[in-house]
């Protein structure tokens, strides 16, 4: 979409502000980020009508373009999520300050003292698409950890987008931080993408937040290095040990609390001395909860069950939709997410302990859960206030991405006239 505005200019400009920003917020105090994003969250609520507002403007233009129901319960804000979004600032603000802990410290025989400490990356870009809570979230947790963000939503949530910036704006404002801390690129133009992906110059690293497509667009296409995950194929494994009411409840509300997150549940696999009951059972509960189950032969014998095709295997659904099969054992169970799986979240629903550890041995996913639901892959529920992403890679930063992560770090060495022989 183009509006005529000059796309590099501006970029340009984001970015130098962005980078004179970063400098400040690398030493500013405690107290004025915290104050910041405490501020901040008071004027969501106070001004959550508007946030309201906003997001009703692009629920129908989401409408318009013809977003699933998932896609379009992403998009969505009420009350209750505006109290989330509160809730998460507050979170994230009350958290214990990264930058500046020493994460390590030694002596040399040389007398010199050595300490790794925390310090913030930089300039952060975040691309992201319908979630508009992410522009809190995202906004929150690279000012707590020192550094400033260029924020780059999707079409859908343009306006909510704006009203919760406007917000994130106010609280750096009454705290005295700079106001360039948190900037929102405010145009539908993806011209301004490909900037952002190039500006080697002003940022640091680009975190994607969002589909398939998005992702693997900024891995294929950036110059600046990238924290990312490109799916979230989610497996649940059910053992021969599972505890069938434990079972039960999990599965559940890891495939139907909401399909349209990348914690949900994609394709659940059965160990096959069960699968003639629990496993039975399993798929019963989900077909009544109006889940569409695509099975392999040995479930299609299951009324109701719609056959799987090769392309259900490591396919993320995003909807109301699960793929099933039954494995031979628990080594099968692993060979299936090695070859399908994307290094996301995997479960194990298990009462044997051999069974887990070899679960989470052999696999190398970034969060391996057992006896709970996937649905608590988030930086939230882990305690970390919000996230900025599940990070999927091998290198620097793995699973939710909080505060800390969003850290790099420097060694201070100390010596007294110490020279070397």
């Amino acid at each position: 979409m183009k509006d005529g505005t000059d796309i590099q200019a501006m970029m340009e400009e984001i970015g130098q502000k962005a980078r004179a920003a970063a400098a400040e917020l690398a030493f500013a105090p405690s107290e004025a980020k915290r104050a910041a994003l405490e501020h901040a969250a008071d004027a969501v609520w106070a001004r959550r009508d508007e946030v309201i507002a906003a997001n009703a403007k692009d629920m129908e233009f989401g409408a318009e373009k013809g977003l699933s129901p998932a896609m379009m319960d992403r998009l969505m804000l009420d009350e209750p999520r505006i109290q989330g979004i509160c809730d998460g600032l507050r979170a994230v603000a009350a958290q214990d300050d990264p930058v500046g802990q020493v994460t390590e410290e030694w002596d040399r025989p040389t007398g010199l003292n050595i300490r790794r400490v925390r310090t913030p990356l930089g300039v952060i870009g975040v691309i992201y698409e319908s979630r508009p809570n992410v522009t809190a979230d995202a906004g929150a947790l690279c000012l707590k950890a020192g550094n400033a963000v260029i924020l780059r939503g999707g079409s859908e949530s343009f306006h909510s987008a704006s009203a919760i910036h406007a917000c994130l704006v106010e609280g750096l404002r009454a705290a005295g931080l700079p106001e360039d801390a948190i900037q929102r690129i405010p145009t539908r133009d993806r011209a301004a993408v490909a900037e952002l992906l190039r500006m080697t110059e002003y940022v640091d690293v680009i975190v994607p937040r969002g589909g398939k497509g998005l992702v693997g667009l900024v891995q294929r296409e950036a110059r600046v290095p990238v924290f990312a995950h490109l799916e979230g194929i989610v497996h649940v494994y059910v053992d021969a040990a599972a505890d069938a009411e434990k079972t039960a409840r999990v599965v559940m509300n890891a495939k139907t609390r909401r399909t349209g997150i990348c914690g949900a549940a994609e394709c659940l696999l059965i160990h096959r001395d069960v699968a003639e009951t629990l496993g039975r059972a399993l798929i019963e509960d989900l077909l009544k909860a109006g889940v569409e189950v695509r099975g392999d032969e040995p479930l299609q014998a299951i009324p109701g069950v719609t056959p799987a095709r090769d392309e259900d295997w490591g396919c993320e659904y995003l909807d109301m939709i699960i793929a099933a099969r039954v494995v031979d054992d628990i080594d099968g169970a692993i060979a299936h997410i090695r070859q399908y799986g994307s290094d996301h979240t995997d479960c194990i629903l298990t009462e044997d302990d051999a069974a887990a550890d070899r679960f989470f041995q052999r696999l190398d996913s970034a969060i391996l859960m057992r006896n709970a639901s996937t649905q608590f892959a988030d930086g939230g529920e882990f305690g970390m206030g919000a996230e900025i992403g599940i990070a999927t890679g091998k290198m620097h930063a793995r699973g939710p991405v909080g505060a800390a992560q969003l850290t790099s770090f420097k060694y201070l060495v100390r010596g007294d006239g110490t020279v070397r022989s």
